[in-house]
């Protein structure tokens, strides 16, 4: 965005010396909202749904020189699972800047709150604050986010970190989408390492006039019991931009 923003600058200018640039002549910032179902809602292979559906959605503000800042939210049943009255929802903000340099690479970074209601009486909260940074190549991108709250309310776990890598790949006969994920948390803090674990998925999504259809499936090596991980999960899901 931030290329082409300069690009028509120059355009202009050779087409019109010595004239002033209107002021609307700069690409107008974009707001743009989503909407999905989905039969399982999971953050990082950990279902924060109990295993059922999930209603989704947001807003998000691009403005052409790279920064931007949006909000998501998702129902969720962990919290009131765990006795926390009225924590059924979950409501993310966040802002950052984003761009691109050489060929084929791109980069962001930002801030992001998970932002939980509920009363705790006396329980730690679980909103979390984390920064983010994330490099791409192509179709192939890297991301660390780190916390510098306590992760979801695990006492003394500020500076935990989450490593992404994900790839995602467009088949242009079928118009397919797939893409791959490898994920590790680890959990800071002492005696909380044992909270440490990865996840990884596979997905593929096609897009049907205007709504994305997705199949993931997905699953973390915590182990439920002392002989066995947890199974693969796949989850269905539809979504649409506006």
């Amino acid at each position: 965005m931030k290329s082409k923003f300069l690009n028509s600058l120059i355009l202009a200018a050779l087409a019109a010396p010595g004239v002033a640039l209107a002021a609307d002549a700069a690409p107008a910032p974009a707001v743009t909202g989503n909407v999905s179902l989905t039969t399982n809602y999971l953050y990082r292979g950990i279902t924060q749904t109990t295993n059922r559906g999930a209603i989704q959605g947001g807003f998000d503000y691009a403005n052409p020189s790279g920064l931007y800042a949006g909000a998501w939210g998702s129902n969720i049943s962990w919290l009131t699972d765990a006795g926390i009255v009225g924590a059924s929802l979950e409501l993310d903000t966040y802002a950052g800047y984003k761009g691109s340099f050489a060929t084929d690479y791109s980069y962001d970074v930002g801030f992001l709150r998970y932002n939980y209601g509920g009363e705790y009486a006396g329980a730690p909260s679980a909103s979390t604050n984390e920064l983010y940074g994330l490099i791409g190549w192509k179709w192939l991108t890297a991301k660390y986010s780190r916390t510098f709250t306590d992760l979801f309310g695990v006492p003394d776990s500020s500076g935990s970190g989450y490593f992404d890598l994900s790839g995602s790949y467009t088949l242009e006969g079928p118009g397919v989408t797939l893409g791959a994920h490898y994920g590790k948390q680890n959990v800071a803090g002492s005696g909380n390492s044992s909270l440490s674990y990865a996840d990884y998925n596979v997905k593929a999504s096609k897009d049907f006039s205007g709504y994305a259809l997705a199949l993931m499936i997905s699953k973390t090596n915590v182990t439920a019991d002392a002989n066995k991980d947890e199974k693969a999960k796949a989850v269905l899901s539809v979504s649409h931009s506006m």
